[in-house]
């Protein structure tokens, strides 16, 4: 009679191989689930425009890489079914948030100097130590981010160039030494009695305004007087105003979803306890405003208007910082964006005229992309919600939030000076003549 025998090597030894590659999976997981919760606090701090465009992007990217790696580590075992990032790893990103440093470009340094190269380093790693054919799925992914890793990198250089930042990234080496890298396969190096969380010792907060670097700003963009505003709130839907002149406003109102930019980007940070689909919907949102913004900022100039004299509105950010996270986004997709519809839809039509292929193409992407973010307000905001208590029906939380808006408008907004006289700075009257009309 044959005898039947059976293996006394644990089921955890067999899947060993595995097992390791999975561990190593999940922790490239949460760094970069981490990352794109930490550097979107940069946005709204660093000014110049361009650094704003390319760190959302950057975002919408490591965003990407999160969803694949999850998805990846899910079809091996013990990659775990939750989103949680591990105490130790998240406190290196709350240091790199940065709360006794005022420079946003050292910051910035910290992030693409220090955290950025480990975590590339950490991609190069695992490539060396997983097999290229029994994992040819993860080695093709990692493969694909290590190309994106250096051309992020590449393209922060000019950003940081004569920008000294040395003892900044020291401090945070030695945090993340202290991890022996952030796939711990690197010789630790315990800290010094004498190192310092900053961020125990400074709890983070949001800026109470936003930075905008060189160009002027004022309170807000949108006005009724064309020899004080460049957005006149008539002449968009009159129909006797030039369609020459309504894509000159377009122009400037995409440009000013850095406002939307801005204020967006301090959601994540907020919402830590967050699934990891839903920051990953900020983030493709976030990003999608910054292209939207890049509209107006790159055809402006197309159009003939210096963009030094296009005064950028601080309303939004400065009305909404003052507000939690679920109703800033409450409003950002329930009132903001959705009440948008009829007005630019009409916007549409009238540029339709002017047979600018480029123009149509960039205001049907917008309004496409808009009509996705207030679906995600419509799947994210109840849960948004729930993080932070709020029991109320959505709808009834809606009404009370666009209420609480008015009135937070009237204490904090209007509160930025115009950067420059009427004499200098776009007004509704310059765009007639920018656009040749009498």
């Amino acid at each position: 009679m044959a005898t039947t025998t059976t293996s006394s090597r644990p089921a955890a030894g067999r899947m060993a191989a595995v097992n390791e590659m999975t561990r190593l999976l999940r922790l490239l997981f949460e760094v970069e689930r981490e990352f794109l919760r930490t550097v979107t606090t940069l946005v709204y701090r660093v000014g110049e425009p361009e650094l704003k465009y390319l760190i959302c992007t950057h975002a919408w990217e490591s965003a990407g890489h999160g969803r694949f790696i999850r998805e990846r580590g899910r079809e091996l075992s013990s990659f775990g079914t939750h989103d949680n990032v591990r105490p130790e790893i998240r406190n290196v990103f709350e240091e790199a948030v940065g709360t006794n440093t005022d420079d946003p470009l050292v910051l910035t340094a910290g992030f693409y100097g220090v955290l950025k190269p480990a975590l590339l380093a950490a991609y190069k790693h695992y490539l060396k130590v997983t097999d290229p054919l029994a994992d040819w799925p993860s080695k093709k992914l990692v493969e694909e981010f290590i190309l994106d890793e250096e051309r992020h990198l590449r393209e922060i250089e000019p950003y940081l160039k004569g920008v000294d930042a040395r003892a900044w990234q020291s401090h945070l080496t030695q945090a993340l030494d202290d991890l022996g890298g952030w796939l711990g396969n690197e010789t630790r190096l315990p800290l010094a009695a004498s190192f310092v969380w900053q961020h125990e010792q400074k709890p983070f907060s949001h800026p109470a305004t936003c930075n905008r670097g060189k160009y002027p700003v004022c309170s807000g963009v949108f006005g009724f007087d064309p020899t004080e505003d460049p957005i006149v709130r008539p002449w968009l839907t009159d129909p006797n105003t030039d369609a020459r002149v309504i894509r000159l406003m377009v122009y400037v109102w995409l440009m000013m979803e850095m406002d939307a930019i801005d204020y967006l980007a301090t959601v994540f940070y907020d919402t830590p306890a967050a699934p990891f689909d839903l920051h990953f919907d900020l983030a493709r949102h976030l990003w999608d405003e910054s292209r939207h913004s890049q509209f107006g900022f790159r055809q402006l100039p197309k159009l003939g208007v210096d963009l030094m004299t296009v005064e950028h509105s601080l309303d939004l950010y400065n009305i909404l910082v003052q507000m939690p996270p679920h109703e800033r986004y409450a409003l950002m997709t329930m009132e903001f964006e959705a009440g948008s519809f009829p007005t630019k839809a009409h916007v549409m039509d009238r540029v339709r005229e002017l047979n600018d292929f480029e123009a149509d193409t960039l205001l049907a992407f917008d309004r496409n992309d808009e009509q996705n973010h207030v679906r995600y307000g419509h799947r994210w905001l109840p849960e948004i919600m729930a993080l932070f208590g709020e029991t109320r029906p959505t709808e009834e939380f809606v009404k009370a939030t666009q209420e609480k808006f008015k009135t937070f408008a009237e204490i904090y907004g209007g509160k930025t000076p115009h950067s420059l006289p009427k004499e200098k700075r776009l007004t509704g009257d310059k765009i007639l003549k920018l656009a040749g009309v009498n």
